[in-house]
């Protein structure tokens, strides 16, 4: 049986040139991983809390050396000597040190560096890919090629991820289902291009967002969308066949007295106004997904729209739910929605993200594992995604280094998988 050897934390920089936390734990067989946490823009309330230094006269108070110092100085004594395929276990360990609900003790930022790595740690010691093992370790389907999750492009960057203009924060592409995943990347791929190639025709002065997205000057959203549509059609691809539209609203971000502000109409609307105004894009557009339409409070208004539209796309949850089990099995009983994005740094530890999926999974919800805008250059994701049969992944576009890492590891994950299975 492998015993944890040693924990380390240590400051690093993320996508965004801020700070965050990598954990690196080693076995006493010699074998090590590295676990580096994203950090959001658009985080919602109830969201695990994420422990930064607070300093003014380090990175603007962004410094993590007490997530740091937890790590290295308080868990590490507790984690060391533990079987690291044994990932409940040392989560539960983890959940106790920090005694809070929200992860407010220690940082959730902090737990989930050494959750993370403890089952990196243990993929590694049972000489299986993390996939593999996240799937055998927690009783999901074998992965096949045929059935990745299928990957939801970030084209155009708004919102707090974009240049200020746009006040919807993402612009998706969606390629069919019925695409393998690398014929997926190439049309995103194609697309991307595409679109820089339109922007510049159109003298939209451009720069790109957060999520490797193109984040131009716009006078409303419905532009993205339109320029979105034009780019598809004087592509190779056709838009509601090969390739879908969606939208991620982060309606939280456009609340204010009640109403939600839009570029696109002079008056500010009540719920019921921007329901009106989002069915009609639906009606436009045939939509495949709309994240986080209202509020992240505005229960009945969720209701009513998942009720109104939820058998035609998916309504999907992420500042709603936080992947919080008992955020989640409020949506579930009030039919709130019908999709959820996992993040892991949204609740701290594996096995806590796991539950959540299991639960969203038995109750027909879509999930879709997602990236955070600022980001870091690893691939844990991709392997998570796969080995937890998630339907779909949102990792940004197909450009930027922390973006493609994660495309370029489903990638190989794909083409590892043919190999095992040639005439699949």
């Amino acid at each position: 049986m492998p015993k944890i050897k040693s924990v380390y934390a240590r400051e690093i920089l993320d996508s965004r040139g801020n700070p965050t936390i990598e954990t690196t734990v080693w076995s006493d067989n010699g074998r090590g991983a590295v676990a580096s946490i994203p950090s959001g823009a658009s985080i919602g309330r109830l969201e695990a809390f994420e422990l930064r230094d607070g300093d003014p006269h380090r990175f603007d108070g962004l410094g993590v050396l007490k997530a740091c110092a937890n790590v290295n100085q308080l868990i590490s004594k507790y984690v060391v000597g533990l079987d690291p395929l044994r990932q409940n276990d040392i989560d539960q360990i983890l959940l106790n040190l920090d005694g809070t609900e929200n992860k407010s003790k220690l940082g959730a930022n902090a737990i989930l560096s050494v959750s993370q790595a403890c089952f990196e740690l243990g993929a590694s010691c049972a000489e299986i890919p993390t996939f593999e093992y996240t799937a055998q370790k927690y009783g999901f389907a074998t992965p096949s090629p045929l059935h990745l999750p299928n990957p939801i492009f970030n084209l155009i960057n708004g919102g707090k991820h974009g240049a200020g203009n746009l006040d919807f924060q993402e612009f998706h592409c969606i390629p069919s289902s019925r695409k393998s995943f690398s014929q997926s990347l190439e049309m995103a791929s194609e697309l991307y291009h595409l679109l820089k190639k339109t922007l510049i025709e159109k003298k939209a002065t451009s720069s790109v967002g957060d999520e490797g997205g193109y984040a131009p000057n716009l006078v409303s959203n419905t532009d993205a969308i339109e320029l979105l549509v034009e780019t598809i059609e004087s592509s190779p691809y056709k838009l509601n066949e090969d390739v879908y539209l969606g939208l991620d609203i982060a309606a939280t971000s456009l609340y204010r007295s009640n109403k939600y502000k839009i570029s696109d109409i002079k008056d500010p609307l009540t719920g019921s106004q921007f329901a009106d105004f989002l069915i009609d894009l639906n009606r436009k557009y045939s939509l495949l997904s709309i994240e986080d339409p209202f509020d992240q409070d505005a229960w009945e208004d969720w209701e009513s729209l998942t009720a109104g539209l939820g058998k035609q796309l998916m309504i999907v949850g992420d500042d709603l739910l936080v992947t919080n089990l008992s955020r989640l099995q409020e949506a579930i009983k009030r039919s709130a929605c019908n999709a959820i994005l996992v993040k892991p740094n949204q609740i701290g530890t594996i096995s806590e993200t796991v539950s959540v999926i299991k639960l969203a999974k038995a109750n027909n919800f879509s999930v879709i594992v997602s990236h955070r805008s600022g980001d870091t250059d690893e691939d844990f994701l991709a392997d998570f995604a796969v080995g937890v049969e998630a339907d779909f992944v949102k990792f940004g576009a197909p450009g930027r280094g922390e973006r493609v890492a994660k495309y370029n590891r489903l990638l190989f994950i794909q083409e590892y998988l043919e190999s095992l299975h040639p005439t699949q």
